[in-house]
């Protein structure tokens, strides 16, 4: 994951969502006013009840009593309005910026290279997507609002409260100050302990989220258990941190409650000798301590919103740190168009690295020139960890070269918009990951041109799906309109393949990569789909990776990928001939598909034994 940003004051950190709140800033703006409305007459309650008694009350005149009783009801009701209109005026902007922040979070998702993607648990990054936005939404709705104009309550409150008697009112003020010192000792504390919170929360979500994907490879080794009590950890931390939170919000609430009591006390003793010598009488009296007790909650409440507002401070600096992610795979400024691709696919002196790794670590990839003629299918083989995979995500930019180029007709891919590029060149990946959708649209994902309802979009569907012989869709009654399951669970790792593969054909590139995609699929199955490729593949280029012998004979040519270097190109006879190393390459291929076949003819252990020891005295 990385670092965080220089870390900002709470003031300019929480202005960063200015720029999402800035459309619906009037409507803010009103709620304030109206809660500020609300407080004040609240205020006007205290000052109504001092008249109430040094008047009507005093005087014994009951009608005055009534009409003083009915003033102080019609404030209340006028103060209940106020707070209905700050929840009317507020909460509907709030959640639209809610929704502004979690679109364009999901979009700037979508928009950063893979290699962001490498480094971020995806945990972290779904507990910034709903908590952390959901509380900044919670918080413009209530906490800001109600922050600020608690405070002005307090402070309009303490002015008001000098007009009755400059002692009193001082004694308030006073047992303020060490509230100001606590929270500046708490904001210090907490910022640190919230950011830790929600930090743990993220890798409490990733651990949920793993447990989840991998329920099946826990309960085959049976090692829930084991996830069970690594859990309990990662929980208990999370515990710990949150008892030291409230820890925290304990010691600041103490001093919010304790300071007012206190004050409450020696201005009642206070107010006694004062009464008693006839400075302040009792209607006065009494209008102060009903002034002090409504400013009890405004400053009772300020801890709370305090804290809520560091929560939602680093909230803030956790969708900013993927607001702020660089991103260098991006369109370019003076783009190329390409009109009518040919496909011709080259890679010229190409040399990749994993930024991660460092500059100690040698290339990856170390200089591939390898060019794939417009129609050709290219098959590209290797041993384990020679960076096949690896250059298959260069040609659409999943990954960036370090060095050298790839180009499409001759036109470098970096010049290219990344829509046009992808449009062109299509991928099919060994990991086949399925959507929560239906499988039409699943296959057509790539066909953003066409109508999901039209007859081209049902043809397009169709063939697609008969060359990935993927006829078991029609299973279901619902046919190709069934919804598949999270990631595509719900189906055999072969079916998986299937649709991904029928995904890459129905979008009609101009250039397909396959990353070993019919590695799941059984042999006979694999060659009936490579019969249909040989044929929908006819004017297409492809560049695939293969793990068996049949799937290099689908190819015209053969390039051998060796300790990151292209050593040889040709037709696999050619190659069988000249090169050990490939031939060395194909026999551990033969061996695994003998493997296969053997299991699936006679599949117990010893007829699969004689089988790999007859392969071992061929090779020989």
């Amino acid at each position: 994951m990385t670092s965080p940003s220089p870390r900002l004051s709470t003031p300019r950190a929480l202005l960063r969502l200015l720029e999402f709140a800035r459309p619906v800033l009037p409507r803010l703006g009103f709620g304030a006013l109206t809660a500020l409305g609300a407080a004040v007459i609240a205020l006007m309650i205290p000052i109504v009840l001092e008249q109430l008694v040094s008047g009507p009350i005093a005087s014994g005149d009951t009608t005055a009593v009534v009409w003083g009783a009915v003033a102080v009801l019609v404030l209340g009701l006028l103060e209940a309005l106020m707070v209905y209109l700050r929840r009317w005026l507020v909460l509907g902007p709030a959640t639209l910026v809610e929704y502004d922040i979690r679109r364009t979070f999901y979009s700037r998702l979508q928009h950063l290279p893979v290699s962001f993607h490498d480094r971020w648990q995806s945990g972290q990054l779904l507990s910034r997507m709903m908590q952390d936005i959901s509380l900044i939404r919670r918080w413009m709705a209530f906490g800001l609002i109600l922050l600020v104009v608690n405070v002005l309550t307090v402070i309009i409150g303490a002015v008001l409260l000098y007009q009755w008697h400059w002692a009193l009112a001082t004694v308030f003020i006073v047992s303020g100050l060490p509230l100001w010192i606590q929270g500046f000792l708490f904001e210090k504390q907490y910022g640190t302990l919230t950011r830790l919170s929600q930090d743990q929360q993220g890798d409490l979500a990733t651990s949920v989220e793993e447990s989840v994907h991998g329920i099946r490879v826990l309960k085959a080794f049976g090692r829930g258990p084991h996830a069970l009590h690594r859990f309990t950890r990662q929980a208990q931390t999370l515990r710990d941190t949150e008892m030291r939170k409230a820890g925290s919000i304990a010691r600041i609430d103490f001093w919010l409650v304790f300071m007012p009591e206190v004050a409450f006390a020696v201005s009642l003793v206070l107010g006694i000798l004062l009464a008693s010598m006839g400075q302040i009488d009792v209607p006065q009296l009494l209008a102060y301590f009903a002034m002090a007790t409504i400013l009890r909650w405004p400053i009772e409440s300020i801890g709370f919103f305090f804290a809520f507002t560091m929560d939602a401070r680093t909230a803030t600096d956790r969708i900013f740190e993927v607001f702020d992610a660089h991103n260098d795979i991006t369109d370019p400024a003076q783009p190329v168009e390409i009109r009518d691709p040919q496909g011709a696919l080259a890679f010229e002196g190409v040399h990749f690295r994993y930024q991660d790794a460092g500059g100690a670590e040698p290339d990856l990839l170390n200089g591939i020139d390898l060019a794939v003629r417009p129609g050709e299918t290219m098959a590209l083989v290797g041993l384990t960890g020679s960076g096949k995979t690896t250059l298959t995500t260069l040609p659409t930019r999943l990954y960036d070269v370090t060095g050298g180029r790839v180009t499409i007709d001759g036109v470098d891919v970096r010049d290219l918009r990344l829509v046009d590029l992808r449009r062109i060149i299509a991928t099919a990946f060994e990991d086949a990951t399925l959507f929560s959708a239906s499988v039409r649209d699943n296959v057509l994902l790539g066909r953003d041109d066409l109508d999901p309802g039209s007859p081209e979009a049902e043809r397009v569907l169709r063939e697609a799906l008969a060359v990935a012989q993927a006829a078991f869709v029609d299973d279901p009654p619902q046919g190709v309109d069934t919804m598949i399951g999270e990631e595509g669970l719900s189906l055999s790792g072969g079916q998986r393949q299937r649709l991904a593969l029928a995904r890459a054909v129905a979008a009609r590139p101009a250039v397909i990569v396959m990353d070993d995609p019919l590695s799941a699929l059984d042999v006979d199955t694999e060659e009936r789909v490579q019969h249909e490729l040989r044929r929908v593949l006819a004017g297409t280029t492809a560049l695939i990776v293969a793990h068996r012998p049949s799937t290099v004979a689908l190819a015209d040519r053969v390039a051998l990928l060796e300790g990151g270097r292209i050593t040889a190109i040709g037709t696999h006879a050619e190659l069988m001939a000249s090169s050990s190393h490939y031939r060395s390459v194909i026999s551990s291929f033969e061996r695994e598909e003998a493997e296969e076949r053997a299991w699936r003819n006679d599949p117990n252990p010893t007829s699969e034994l004689d089988v790999i020891t007859a392969q071992d005295g061929e090779a020989r």
